[in-house]
């Protein structure tokens, strides 16, 4: 079988393509700016503030889950999701590099 388009960009790029993947849909950044504003929740919680169906909001945390965006662990019946600092850094990283270019650059 043949390469993948992927396969001729570097893992860093594919990495930064997933997670912006990952966040490229408004409910992905609502529970992202959820979890921002509280310490920990449960998926319950994040149902409550979002104007979609649980298992709609089940798919999204998945999606953020997959990239490693946010990180969930089991307490009793319920799953606490919290973001995972390193992947929000990286993402920061990215953008924070590309506005210091831009700061450099005339056109």
């Amino acid at each position: 079988m043949g390469a993948s388009k992927s396969d001729f960009f570097s893992e860093e790029q594919n990495e930064l393509a997933n997670l912006f993947k990952a966040i490229s849909h408004p409910a992905r950044i609502a529970i992202i700016q959820y979890l921002l504003s509280v310490d920990t929740c449960i998926c319950g919680d994040i149902v409550n503030v979002l104007p979609l169906a649980q298992p709609t909001v089940s798919q999204h945390l998945k999606e953020l889950k997959n990239v490693g965006i946010i990180k969930g662990t089991i307490e009793g019946t319920a799953i606490c999701y919290c973001l995972n600092p390193e992947k929000m850094q990286k993402i920061e990283s990215y953008f924070g590099g590309i506005s210091k270019e831009l700061k450099n650059k005339c056109c």
